[in-house]
């Protein structure tokens, strides 16, 4: 992706990421700064995982 998720202060959120990449809920993204990119990375994770079967 062209970005990651970050809050407001421009820390990146790593759990977020974590939890898109073992398939878990996300929790609470009330602080992301860019909640769209969210998205792009859960379809590219999608797409990814469905190159691998």
């Amino acid at each position: 992706t062209d970005d990651l998720p970050k809050t407001r202060s421009g820390k990146i959120m790593r759990r977020l990421l974590r939890d898109v990449a073992t398939g878990q809920e996300l929790g609470d993204v009330s602080t992301l700064q860019n909640a769209p990119i969210l998205d792009a990375i859960k379809d590219k994770a999608s797409s990814q995982a469905a190159d691998d079967e």
